[in-house]
């Protein structure tokens, strides 16, 4: 059986998933080129969030690229040149405009909260105060997250869609 390449509804998903990313990002690991960070220390839900989007954005702008490129070598009958594939890289990722991927810092929040309800993230106790502008009264802390016991031992299936393991089919 054959199975189509392309979804029949919704296109193509992101190059990786945002619960994944914090997982291996609270790991250590340093998804996608991201920081390594200490996965005792954790990080702050701000971090994590710029972090995603950053890789998020390096990895469109490496498929555009390569696409781009494959297309160039195809219509010229020559080799695919990596250094022109990461010339254009730098292209699509100087006009690709922060915002163009999906995410939010608002859903992202409600998002890692789900998290939190599936006590797979905690708070580490680390505290930093915000950094507003100078005229401004001082806002709320930033707390610091890390991964629990119970984040480390759920499976890819629930890590793949938190929102599944927390609410069943419902």
């Amino acid at each position: 059986m054959v199975e189509p390449l392309r979804p029949a509804r919704g296109g193509f998903l992101r190059p990786f998933g945002c619960a994944w990313f914090i997982r291996e990002f609270l790991l250590g690991h340093g998804p996608n080129g991201s920081a390594k960070i200490d996965p005792d220390v954790g990080a702050p839900q701000a971090d994590i969030f710029y972090h995603y989007k950053t890789a998020l954005l390096e990895a469109i702008a490496l498929d555009r690229a390569t696409r781009e490129e494959e297309r160039r070598a195809r219509r010229e009958r020559r080799a695919i040149s990596p250094e022109e594939i990461e010339r254009l890289t730098e292209r699509f990722l100087a006009r690709l405009p922060y915002k163009a991927t999906s995410c939010r810092f608002h859903s992202f929040v409600v998002y890692f909260s789900n998290l939190q309800r599936l006590e797979w993230v905690e708070p580490t106790g680390r505290e930093e105060p915000s950094a507003f502008q100078d005229h401004y009264p001082p806002g709320p802390s930033r707390k610091y997250f890390r991964l629990t016991t119970a984040g480390r031992q759920a499976g890819d299936a629930a890590w793949s869609n938190p929102r599944l393991a927390l609410y069943g089919g419902r």
